[in-house]
């Protein structure tokens, strides 16, 4: 994952995607927009400092807050890098919830009109939270 790295400085700021923890919410290459320091909660995908590595971001989903910090998931269970790894992350190193993402648009693809309005349509989504993510965790985290 890459960052623009401005997420002290204003509320909003773009991220990339790279790997595939996150499908299918998320594809490598996403662009992200990312809301610094707002609030969180469980089944909000969230980009935060790894906690092994802090000079390296990752996007993943907040399952639940527990005193430790955050136990995050990523949606792709064949993928490793998450709390089944590592524990659970810090609160400090959540950096902020993902509000949308977009595809860009496929080098040498034509740029007429309707396909950029068909690019807009399919390309340019919310990124929602997903409230049964705490309930998933706890059969994930008991096998």
């Amino acid at each position: 994952m890459t960052d623009s790295g401005r997420e002290s400085l204003v509320p909003f700021g773009i991220a990339e995607v790279t790997g595939l923890s996150m499908v299918p919410t998320l594809l490598h290459g996403d662009q992200l927009l990312v809301h610094y320091g707002g609030p969180l909660r469980p089944g909000d995908v969230a980009v935060l400092r790894h906690p092994l590595q802090q000079d390296l971001l990752i996007v993943k989903r907040l399952i639940e807050r527990q005193d430790a910090g955050w136990w995050v998931l990523g949606d792709n269970p064949a993928a490793e890098g998450d709390s089944r790894v590592f524990g659970a992350v810090p609160v400090e190193l959540v950096l902020g919830r993902v509000r949308a993402r977009y595809r860009p648009v496929t080098p040498g693809r034509q740029r007429s009109a309707g396909v950029v309005l068909s690019w807009l349509f399919s390309a340019v989504r919310p990124v929602f939270s997903d409230r049964s993510a705490s309930r998933a965790s706890w059969r994930l985290r008991a096998r």
